[in-house]
């Protein structure tokens, strides 16, 4: 059988979205530089998309843009562009517009029916467990399948999985369940001390989380309400 020299396929990539809220460069630059100050590792080179929604087509995109490539960041395309003047400025720009269709989940236009997807058939692999510490700026990803570590995620580590996510030691990093879209998947933590959480693509930074439940066991699950929900286990 003959080998083609490439192959084009589509695949599912869990990815930071910048959403602006304001035309104003220096104050948009102002508070990337303050995010980037107290989670330094987590935004080291991290590819990121914009959303543009909510500014209008007034805005200085060129200097935008060069602001937030100044601060580290890598942008890999723009999304929610819906001025013709913008849209334009961003194509000349270099980048190109990200679509947001079908493959693209709303959060507050989902209708909940309580039903649980189901995973039969050979949609789900056998469960990857993972034995050794994960470093900062290893990526482990478990593909169609729930993720066990038995060890440590340390800080500026990434790990995903399609399904549910267990890690029994400390972790620091990030930790991404249900990144094909399956907002029933749970995390489960024995000591927590993550950097973010994400289920099906609704995340939360250290920051926006409670102090108190750091270094407990926790279970972190989504609510009707598309808000992810933390529950101490200890």
């Amino acid at each position: 059988m003959k080998i083609l020299p490439i192959e084009l396929k589509g695949r599912v990539f869990t990815l930071l979205v910048l959403y602006l809220k304001n035309n104003s460069v220096e104050y948009i630059k102002h508070e990337l530089l303050k995010k980037i100050k107290k989670f330094p590792i987590f935004f080291k080179n991290t590819p990121i998309a914009i959303n543009v929604e909510e500014v209008s087509d007034k805005i200085n995109w060129k200097n935008m843009k060069n602001a937030i490539v100044s601060c580290g960041f890598y942008i890999i395309g723009v999304s929610g562009c819906h001025n013709n003047k913008l849209k334009n400025n961003i194509i000349k720009s270099g980048l190109p517009i990200l679509s947001e269709g079908k493959e693209c989940f709303d959060y507050k236009d989902i209708k909940h029916d309580n039903k649980i997807p189901s995973c039969s058939g050979n949609y789900f692999n056998k469960t990857k467990v993972i034995n050794y510490p994960v470093r900062s700026g290893q990526k482990i990803y478990a593909s169609n399948s729930d993720l066990i570590i038995t060890n440590n995620v340390n800080s500026g580590a990434e790990i995903i999985a399609d399904g549910n996510i267990h890690v029994y030691g400390e972790v620091r990093g990030r930790i991404l369940a249900g990144a094909k879209g399956d907002n029933t998947c749970q995390i489960f933590c024995m000591k927590f001390f993550s950097e973010l959480i994400a289920i099906s693509g609704k995340y939360l930074l250290s920051e926006q989380l409670s102090s108190d439940i750091f270094g407990n066991s926790v279970k972190i699950c989504m609510l009707k309400n598309h808000q992810l929900h933390i529950v101490k286990l200890n």
